[in-house]
Order: structure tokens, then C-alpha cells, then sequence
């Protein structure tokens, strides 16, 4: 079995509430009516998937969970503890990936959090094609998200030395 796939689970622990705290950059929204429901959820099913933080206990994926963690009758149920795992990037995009990723896979995400997170990425200098394939978005998405003008965003796309020219690649798209 591969470590790496395996080691967040032999993190799991039960932490106090309090020193678990959301991060500034989550694009998703849950309604209200679907955080009753994740409570519910919890009351009936027991609590089944971890929050995943950093080592520090920012959140990478279960802002919501950690959120009706901290009402009632949860709260006294969990006696203010909530399961976590440990997941270390070794930066700040791969928390974002992490987040928005696991986020993806159950949902949808709001517009304007997301252009800011594809703007962030790219002004840390991450490629199109990273956060493409790091964010599940084809090159089109990352360009829409970007508001970049399409010579710019073209730009970006080809790498130093890929010798196509605008023309040429546009026809391979």
C-alpha cells in the first residue's frame, strides 16, 4: 500500500472545536436548509468523513461540518471535539487545491471566490495546465475564471520554447 495515499487516515484524532479555524479562501456555500441537513446526517449516521486541516488546524476540506459541529445538540454530543486529519502541502496552492478539489468532487462553487483563486494561483505563478489539472478545469475554465484578455491568456498557455506560433496552437485547441 502506498504511504503517501494512506498516512492522513493514521492522523485521525478527536480535537477540541476551538482550535480548529476555516480558512480565507473556501469558493463554497452551503444553504441553510443543506446544513440542517448535514446535521441530520451526523445525528443518523455518526460522523463519517474527518475534517481535513493543516498542521497548524486550518481547514483544508469541512468548513460546513466543523460549522454545525458547534451548534446544538451536537455540540454536547461531540462533547466540543470533532475528528480530524493532518494533510501538509508544501504550500499555500496545494491547501487551495486540496479545498477546492475536495469541494468539486461534492458540488458547486461560487463564481467570484473561484476567479480569485484561479487570479491567486496564476499570481503565485502556477500554470494554466497545473491548475487545470490540479482544480479539474479544462484550459477554457481557467481562462473565463482568469479575466485575462484572450492574447494574454494565450500567452500564458505557451511555454517558452514550445515553438508554435499563435496560429499553430489556436488549431491544435
Amino acid at each position: 500500500m502506498d504511504k503517501k495515499m494512506v498516512s492522513p487516515l493514521s492522523t485521525l484524532q478527536w480535537v477540541d472545536r476551538g482550535i480548529v479555524k476555516p480558512n480565507d479562501y473556501n469558493p463554497n456555500k452551503v444553504s441553510k436548509q443543506n446544513l440542517e441537513l448535514l446535521k441530520q446526517s451526523i445525528l443518523t449516521n455518526g460522523w463519517t468523513l474527518p475534517i481535513v486541516v493543516r498542521p497548524d488546524f486550518t481547514i483544508i476540506d469541512g468548513f460546513h461540518r466543523w460549522t454545525v459541529a458547534g451548534e446544538e445538540p451536537l455540540k454536547s454530543l461531540l462533547e466540543g471535539k470533532v475528528p480530524v486529519v493532518v494533510v501538509e502541502h508544501k504550500d499555500k496552492a496545494g491547501n487551495i487545491y486540496g479545498t477546492v478539489t475536495h469541494n468539486r468532487a461534492r458540488g458547486t462553487h461560487l463564481l467570484e471566490p473561484m476567479k480569485a483563486i484561479v487570479k491567486e494561483l496564476i499570481g503565485e505563478g502556477k500554470t494554466v495546465e497545473e491548475i487545470g489539472k490540479q482544480l479539474g478545469m479544462r484550459p477554457e475554465e481557467v481562462f473565463r475564471l482568469s479575466d485575462f484578455s484572450k492574447e494574454d491568456f494565450l500567452r500564458m498557455m505557451i511555454k517558452p520554447n514550445q515553438g508554435f506560433s499563435k496560429a499553430e496552437f489556436i488549431t491544435k485547441i
